[in-house]
């Protein structure tokens, strides 16, 4: 190499720089498009946060349930509570898509947190008299008291097809 050719050797840290800003940008672009993702699916399916881990099989439509429940709007309202009434007697299959959805992911002694999308509660119609509003998430926390295996069965309610 002759020392013309050393004193005009083309610089290459512009184009170093750009291709780190590339690849800056399109890992961002990777982390929004991630993010945005996870928060609207977030609002399309139902949450279940373990808190204290249940025992034994998770529990089935055709199963009756006890439970201790406390539920919430998203402005943290109570509407409902089965404090000071005891635990509360109900069919898997007999609630709210939402509600039956998390249930199937608990066992007996455990304790949750849950996060059910207006869409899978009561949508644009709750209930008549209702305290909940129209198109309102739902929050509970729930203790499962006791399962009872096959109780919509014993009762003459098998789980309708697709619950």
């Amino acid at each position: 190499m002759s020392v013309a050719e050393a004193a005009h050797r083309p610089d290459h840290r512009g184009k170093a720089v750009a291709l780190w800003l590339g690849f800056i940008l399109v890992i961002a672009a990777g982390v929004a498009l991630a993010w945005v993702g996870a928060h609207s699916v977030s609002q399309r399916v139902v949450q279940v946060a373990t808190i204290q881990a249940g025992s034994g099989p998770t529990i089935q439509p055709q199963d009756g349930v006890l439970i201790e429940y406390e539920g919430r709007l998203e402005n943290g309202k109570v509407f409902d509570s089965s404090a000071g009434k005891g635990p509360v007697p109900l069919l898997a299959s007999q609630v709210i898509p939402g509600f039956a959805d998390a249930l199937s992911r608990m066992q007996e002694g455990g304790q949750y947190k849950i996060h059910i999308p207006s869409k899978l509660g009561y949508g644009a119609t709750p209930p008549s008299g209702a305290p909940i509003p129209p198109n309102a998430d739902l929050d509970f926390d729930i203790k499962v008291v006791k399962v009872v295996p096959n109780a919509a069965l014993m009762q003459g309610n098998p789980p309708q097809p697709g619950q």
